[in-house]
């Protein structure tokens, strides 16, 4: 039953609730990031990465000392310095070991930093801690909905890559060339999401 629900966790963030796809967070890094396939890649190792960790620091200290505390208010604040910290961690290992990759994702490393995908899985998890629902998020399902919505992150980003490099060789009106042809395309994709709705939710026990 555990392991059961730990794939749909891990299946629901990549397809039914993808971050980028399904609740439209972290959109700047994903029209400015997708241009190149070995960006996006990059990019999205770097985001998966900064979202299972702070989720492993950020759920713990919520649930044992801002919640005890009574200092929920406290929880945004905390999340994105906790956020800023790993973010940094990240820029200085990717500037000592792959310089490349640093220089090509330039200014949208830090701006990890307030990347509402990120923020927004570190909250959003929480809301599912409710001990009253019929599926409860534990400290490991918690873990493995980050992991999954950095591989969904991964999955939008590549994607989006492969056709905004079709779009390239494309015969695209000039009225639609530029940001307005790259938003359509990134709604097409958004849309396609939705043959997923209904079939994940069925592998989690509702009881």
């Amino acid at each position: 039953m555990l392991i059961k629900s730990l794939v749909a966790v891990f299946l629901a963030a990549i397809l039914t609730e993808n971050y980028v796809l399904s609740k439209f967070l972290g959109i700047c890094p994903f029209l400015g990031v997708s241009k190149k396939l070995n960006t996006a890649v990059g990019m999205s190792v770097a985001v998966t990465f900064v979202m299972v960790l702070a989720t492993a620091v950020t759920f713990p200290i919520y649930m044992y000392l801002l919640v005890p505390m009574g200092m929920e208010y406290l929880q945004t604040v905390l999340f994105i310095l906790i956020i800023a910290g790993l973010v940094q961690l990240v820029e200085i290992v990717l500037r000592k070991y792959i310089p490349s990759l640093y220089n090509s994702l330039g200014i949208y490393l830090p701006l990890i930093t307030t990347n509402c995908a990120v923020l927004g899985v570190t909250m959003l998890v929480i809301q599912k801690v409710d001990a009253t629902a019929a599926f409860p998020y534990t400290y490991g399902h918690a873990l493995v909905n980050a992991f999954g919505a950095g591989i969904g992150f991964l999955v939008a980003m590549v994607m989006f890559a492969g056709v905004r490099g079709r779009l390239e060789s494309a015969d695209i009106p000039k009225s639609l060339k530029g940001l307005p042809i790259t938003l359509v395309a990134a709604a097409l994709v958004s849309l396609s999401f939705l043959g997923f709705a209904g079939f994940v939710d069925k592998l989690i026990p509702l009881a």
